[in-house]
């Protein structure tokens, strides 16, 4: 009980964004996450998405890539595109495995890549790779800019 105790506590100040248009996939990651002590935000297509990060940043963005209309990866252009949203990591979920598409998502500006079906544990050790890469680039922004000053 105390790992678990000690695991919520670990995320409790993180919010992830889920984008996928089919509500299985939505409900299973919600419920995972949310268990875990994240804050979750949920879009089921690429406009969506990009509204919601408007009103209030995630941590980092699980996003599915086959959607109709705004597909995952013009999705994640954009929100690479703008200065509010460009450092916040993106993991592609898709059921494309092939070379080609992992390729597209990473130029499109993608973080990590993971595999439908996918699997929970996969999930949260990407999700906790990528957050705390996240926090280390972050800390040391702030400490250059707290020496930047000192020189001056």
């Amino acid at each position: 009980m105390a790992e678990t105790e000690a695991t919520r506590s670990n995320f409790q100040n993180h919010t992830v964004l889920i984008v996928d248009d089919t509500p299985a996939n939505l409900e299973t990651l919600y419920s995972y996450l949310e268990s875990l002590g994240f804050e979750i935000m949920m879009a089921q297509n690429g406009p969506t998405a990009l509204k919601r990060v408007e009103y209030a940043k995630p941590d980092i963005i699980l996003l599915d890539v086959v959607m109709p209309g705004m597909d995952g990866f013009e999705t994640c252009r954009r929100l690479k595109a703008a200065e509010a949203t460009k450092n916040i990591p993106v993991i592609f979920m898709t059921a494309l495995t092939d070379t080609v598409h992992k390729v597209q998502g990473l130029q499109a500006g993608a973080a990590d890549y993971i595999t439908k079906p996918f699997q929970l544990e996969e999930v949260l050790a990407r999700v906790q790779t990528h957050l705390a890469l996240r926090d280390l680039q972050s800390q040391l922004e702030r400490q250059n800019t707290r020496l930047q000053l000192e020189i001056r």
